[in-house]
């Protein structure tokens, strides 16, 4: 079993960015998820709601990121400094320090989105705790949902896709890290794995939202699927579930066709 794919999404809920290697920090890939869009009252936004937000391609270049939408002109944005505005910002029951990123970008994805907005980076010195359920007291994470990593799987995708009447990409699942495994959702059974020379601990199964049913290239909602499809034979007590959100041991760097072996 091997890596077959690594991406990462340097502003939550926008398109990802493929690579052939990654830096593994402890709150995730290097640049994933530091970026993080919210409304006027400082809660997050995502495609949950904004579905449009897939259409946002971003680059991370000369110490910030350059970010392109359709029919818009282009933006370029540097990472905040740490004397710059500060804002509390409100991702599900967590509230996290953050960087303003500014009026133009705030300008420019309010326009984009109709709303008022404002773009965020979380610093290295703010600090947002894992579950405590499923990790341990030094186990943080980026503006991600919960967790530093998600990991799946190419046989279980091939396994939902066999059960869909069209079938779906990846890329709907949102994942930093693809493996090319040997039997479907065999990622369940999984504790800790050995990724190249990075060691995981596999802290729970990821449950699933209706941002699987929008098309990553239109940012259009496409009907239930494959929403609706996973809930009849993946609905669990944690929600209907794909995929399983991974913390690491250490940095190091991974790259695609690194070896991935099963420790526990």
């Amino acid at each position: 079993m091997q890596v077959t794919e690594l991406a990462i999404y340097p502003i939550k809920s926008t398109r990802g960015i493929p690579l052939e290697s990654a830096r593994v920090t402890r709150r995730g890939f290097e640049h994933d998820r530091r970026w993080l869009l919210t409304d006027e009252h400082g809660k997050f936004i995502t495609q949950r709601q904004y579905p449009a937000l897939a259409t946002v391609v971003t680059s991370v270049v000369d110490e910030g990121l350059w970010i392109t939408r359709p029919a818009a002109g282009d933006l370029w944005v540097s990472i905040p400094k740490d004397e710059g505005s500060c804002a509390t910002v409100t991702v599900w029951q967590d509230d996290c320090q953050a960087l303003d990123a500014g009026d133009a970008a705030a300008r420019w994805f309010s326009d984009f989105l109709n709303i008022n907005c404002r773009l965020c980076y979380q610093p290295e010195r703010s600090i947002r705790a894992t579950d405590a359920r499923y990790s341990g007291p030094e186990d943080h994470t980026s503006f991600a949902d919960g967790f530093p990593f998600l990991l799946t799987n190419e046989a279980s995708l091939a396994d939902l896709n066999q059960r869909l009447t069209e079938a779906v990409p990846m890329s709907r699942f949102r994942a930093n890290i693809v493996v090319g495994g040997q039997q479907p959702y065999e990622e369940d059974g999984w504790s800790v794995i050995r990724v190249g020379d990075i060691t995981f601990r596999v802290a729970k199964p990821c449950s699933r939202c209706v941002i699987t049913t929008v098309n990553p290239e239109t940012g259009l909602k496409e009907g239930r699927e494959p929403l609706f499809t996973l809930a009849q034979y993946r609905q669990t007590d944690m929600g209907v579930i794909f995929g399983q959100n991974l913390i690491p041991d250490r940095e190091g760097i991974i790259r695609i066709g690194d070896k991935v072996k099963v420790l526990q």
